[in-house]
């Protein structure tokens, strides 16, 4: 496919999630503020407009609507739990915004060059039109995390249940010690925290072939008395339960568990004797191919996502029993790394050696130190335009509201 054809349905497709997510709601439900962790879902949704203005209209030397929006739709100079104050859209207005920026984003489509030597850097490869398209997904999963925390029923609507489980053969699978590329510097569309590849020398460890389940961090709640539950559940007679889109259901056991903490984590973690995956050690685990001795796009190899390899892009509206992706698998042999649970790991978000900010330091730069840990592998949540081997997602580790999980480690 052309990629000026590519870039304009990959831009359909991620508008046509955003307003079909949100379909089912009133305005009363878009225009209010469900948790102070959260925008008002309107917002967001003008939001992804300002974004798309600025850079493919805007910041491409096209006409665009002006910096009017700019500073209500700021997401550094607004903290979420302020947004609801502000002079916002409404959906109606919202809505046509974003036809309106759409029309003049695709106008100045026709005319881009988007070689890879392109005069504008922006343009090298699409770059920027996946950075919108992929920014537009990543606020179609953070409104999901707002509807689970609204708590009311029919806010989605009923979904194919998801392939069964099937047990893996191991616990755990050994990785062999010795270097590997990290990062890349191929992906026309990654971000800037993912570049450059570079080569870690990673000594050789053991991790969980699968994520850890709902069965298994019970099993530590009933051992540990004090120890806190994932988010949204509570105990109902000598089980658990759990609200999920404001239904209340039995918890299943194989599923991967998801709505913890990055220490709730990390307790899980030291209880059985194991710790988390620092981030090298998971990126190894899901794209090293020891018989190439190459880094792979996917655990899978170089295809992109197809439903038969991992549970993306909302399919299921929640995890797939663990192992239920058996085409999934990367070489060493893990299960589940994309797709399902984002996954906490043990590293905080730090910058690659060799790293430069493109095109905005907001976007990674001013995120990188200690406060926050690194996430990967996106979730069932996460569409598969914005997920990939490289990808790095952040959050403070306290966040329970996002749908993370985790899988453990342990040294060789």
């Amino acid at each position: 496919m052309e990629l000026k054809e590519r870039i304009a349905r990959e831009l359909d497709d991620a508008r046509h999630c955003s307003l079909a997510l949100l379909a089912p709601l009133s305005d009363d439900d878009l225009v209010r503020q469900h948790s102070p962790l959260m925008s008002p879902l309107v917002w967001d949704l003008a939001h992804v407009g300002n974004y798309e203005d600025q850079w493919l209209v805007r910041a491409l030397g096209a006409p665009g609507l002006g910096h009017r929006y700019d500073e209500t739709y700021d997401a550094f100079r607004h903290p979420r739990r302020t947004r609801a104050s502000l002079a916002l859209l409404g959906p109606k207005a919202a809505r046509a915004y974003l036809g309106d920026v759409r029309g003049r984003a695709l106008d100045r489509l026709d005319a881009a060059e988007l070689a890879p030597d392109a005069a504008e850097p922006l343009l090298r490869g699409g770059f920027v039109y996946g950075m919108v398209v992929q920014h537009e997904h990543q606020h179609d999963e953070t409104m999901l995390a707002t509807l689970q925390l609204m708590s009311r029923p029919g806010v989605l609507p009923p979904a194919p249940p998801p392939p069964a489980a099937r047990p893996a053969a191991v616990e755990e699978v050994l990785v062999p010690g010795g270097p590997f590329t990290m990062g890349t510097d191929a992906e026309p569309w990654a971000y800037d925290n993912e570049r450059p590849a570079h080569v870690v020398d990673v000594p050789a460890f053991w991790i969980d072939v699968t994520p850890v389940t709902n069965a298994d961090f019970a099993a530590f709640l009933d051992d540990v008395p004090d120890a806190e539950p994932p988010q949204f559940w509570q105990r109902d007679g000598d089980r658990w339960a759990r609200l999920r889109f404001g239904a209340v259901e039995r918890v299943p056991p194989d599923e991967p568990v998801q709505h913890v903490s990055w220490h709730q984590a990390d307790a899980y973690a030291r209880w059985r004797g194991k710790r988390l995956p620092t981030e090298a050690e998971w990126e190894k685990a899901a794209a090293w191919d020891p018989a190439t001795g190459r880094s792979r796009r996917y655990p899978w190899g170089d295809d992109p996502p197809t439903p038969a390899h991992a549970n993306l892009g909302r399919r299921h509206h929640g995890p797939a029993p663990v192992g239920a992706y058996p085409e999934g698998a990367s070489a060493v042999g893990c299960l589940g790394m994309l797709g399902d649970v984002w996954e906490w790991t043990s590293s905080d978000f730090r910058a690659y050696p060799g790293f430069s900010a493109f095109p905005y330091r907001e976007y990674s730069e001013v995120f990188f130190g200690t406060e926050y840990k690194v996430l990967r592998g996106g979730s069932w949540a996460t569409h598969p335009a914005a997920v990939r081997t490289t990808f790095r997602n952040w959050d403070y580790p306290i966040r329970r509201q996002i749908f993370a999980g985790f899988r453990c480690a342990r040294d060789a």
